[in-house]
């Protein structure tokens, strides 16, 4: 007995409770890639992700699968997205092998006005409510993507949403514990009858059924985008919000439209990362990246104190940059080539000190100024990368007509600050967090991914660009390393930075390394959930098969055939 017991230890002793990375030498919990020929999927949900497979064995493309997969997203994870909210989208079309970007994200309502905060005494805009509301740019995404790439039938594509809406499924343990952060969203009219079923947030393993949102679907898929945005469904939300005393009207709706636009990028070192232009916060992406190519990043090595360091100042950097420029281009003529520019990003890396955390820094002075994400792929080479939101978690709470989805509060991210690019207007796209990104070789498709989390998202996108190109780490690795998150920059809604902001660091960098920053200036905690989500598609050209990464601190799944 004595001898099988110390069998047992000397095995225990010898496997690590966490996977050590190869490259790093770190350990921190991870799993293999998924790899396969004909299609990949990867989202933060399962039954997501099987929609999406299903419908790629069907006959369907990559667009196909990701309007279904996000359709069935809306359903089963409420607390981040639904047809109430906005989209954005980079397709990678194989046939004329280009990138597409697409900006599906509403504007306010023509009859809100910035006096009407000011006679209110509103000194930003509320979080929850009637005000933060501006038109759901998601169902219009899903037909620009669906007209100019789809395959199938729309209400092929529309079948799996409608099946789970109808028959229901069972909540998962994170959806239920955000779900029940958010029953105080019941003040509002519609909330509860919906999503609090015997007036409680269901639990995990319970069946959740949302008829009214099969409905919707169903109108959708037979009387196409028009429905929602000139018939029925459009005048359901109208009459709901006004009823409540609130601002959206039918003209907002019938004059709403999607945009496509040129992405833009930066070769980081060999790679061109590719991001969409603003009301987005991409471009923050790029900027950090151009200030960190002035650094042998390699040789610091993942973890380390001096990377850490450089990362936090390039991203306070950008983000200063972040809250003064970033807006509706329709309303400003903003510098985004100088922003991006290579010579820029070295004038502001000057600005670093490498021993010193800074308390502020200035925006550049420049010539004139919770979430899903998910990714898919097909047989033919076509990639999309998808992100799609409500803001906070299940949106403004205002949940009109029946029609089983909550209405968004984007609208809050605008500022009251008169003169502000982002200030409110009628008519206008407030300041978007939600950003897909996509990374090609050469003039070819490589990687399509993104990283869900409002402010995070930036900081994260860049976190995954060094984990593959300056640390080595593989497609699944890249999204397991430990995070970083730095908060307290200046905000597109006018709030500014004066103490240098807080470090969130996860689990898994070393205590020396905590300590060296420290020393550096830095404040430094410690949170649970402010690190994002990831998913990822990289295409391997030599063997033509596609390798699939998916979020571990969600209900991820990556699959493929």
């Amino acid at each position: 007995m004595k001898k099988i017991a110390l069998s047992l230890l000397s095995i225990l002793l010898a496997v690590p409770l966490f996977a050590q990375d190869r490259i790093t030498g770190l350990t921190f919990a991870t799993r293999s890639e998924v790899i396969a020929q004909n299609g990949m999927a990867c989202t933060s949900q399962p039954l997501a992700t099987q929609a999406a497979i299903d419908i790629l064995k069907a006959g369907g493309n990559a667009i196909d699968a990701a309007i279904a997969a996000n359709a069935v997203l809306g359903l089963v994870e409420p607390t981040g997205n639904g047809m109430g909210g906005d989209l954005f989208a980079i397709v990678w079309d194989a046939k004329t092998k280009k990138l597409y970007g697409l900006n599906a994200s509403g504007r306010s309502p023509y009859e809100l006005t910035l006096d009407y905060f000011k006679q209110n005494g509103y000194e930003k805009i509320p979080s929850y409510g009637l005000l933060p509301i501006s038109v759901p740019g998601c169902v219009d995404g899903w037909f620009e993507l669906h007209n100019k790439f789809g395959s199938l039938p729309m209400k092929e594509v529309l079948n799996p949403a409608i099946s789970y809406a109808e028959n229901g499924f069972p909540l998962t343990e994170l959806i239920a514990y955000y779900w029940e952060r958010s029953t105080f969203l019941s003040q509002y009219p519609g909330f509860e009858e919906i999503f609090m079923p015997d007036g409680k947030a269901p639990k995990k393993g319970e069946i959740f059924k949302n008829p009214y949102l099969a409905n919707t679907f169903k109108l959708i898929a037979e009387q196409g985008r028009d429905v929602f945005y000139k018939g029925e469904i459009a005048e359901k939300i109208v009459k709901y919000v006004r009823e409540q005393g609130g601002f959206l009207s039918m003209k907002d709706f019938e004059d709403h439209h999607s945009e496509w636009v040129e992405p833009i990028s930066t070769n980081y070192r060999g790679y061109d990362v590719w991001e969409l232009p603003p009301n987005g916060q991409g471009t923050a992406v790029l900027q950090m990246l151009n200030i960190l190519e002035n650094y042998d990043i390699a040789s610091m090595g993942f973890g380390s104190p001096e990377y850490m360091h450089l990362f936090i100042e390039a991203k306070k950097l950008a983000y200063e940059d972040r809250a003064k420029y970033y807006s509706d281009m329709d309303f400003n003529n903003l510098p985004i080539e100088e922003l991006i520019s290579k010579a820029y990003g070295k004038e502001r890396a000057a600005l670093i000190d490498e021993n010193r955390a800074a308390r502020s820094y200035p925006a550049g002075e420049l010539e004139q100024g919770n979430t899903i994400y998910l990714t898919t792929a097909d047989k033919d080479g076509n990639m999309v990368s998808l992100i799609q939101s409500n803001y906070r978690g299940m949106g403004s709470g205002m949940t009109p007509g029946k029609l089983g989805f909550i209405l968004q509060d984007r609208g809050e991210l605008f500022s009251l600050e008169e003169g502000h690019m982002n200030v409110y207007e009628p008519h206008k796209r407030p300041f978007h967090t939600i950003i897909p990104a996509f990374i090609t070789k050469d003039g070819e498709p490589y990687i399509s991914f993104g990283l869900m989390g409002g402010a995070m998202q930036p900081q994260g996108h860049v976190q995954i660009v060094c984990n593959l190109i300056d640390f080595g780490m593989n497609l699944q690795e890249a999204g397991d390393a430990p995070r970083i998150s730095h908060d307290g920059s200046s905000q597109p809604t006018g709030e500014k930075m004066n103490d240098g902001g807080r470090v969130s660091l996860e689990s898994g960098f070393e205590y020396q390394t905590i300590r060296e920053l420290m020393s550096k200036g830095h404040r430094i905690g410690y949170a649970l959930g402010p690190y994002g989500g990831y998913q990822a598609i990289m295409w391997d050209k030599g063997n033509r098969v596609y390798y699939g990464a998916s979020e571990s601190r969600k209900d991820g799944q990556a699959a493929g055939f």
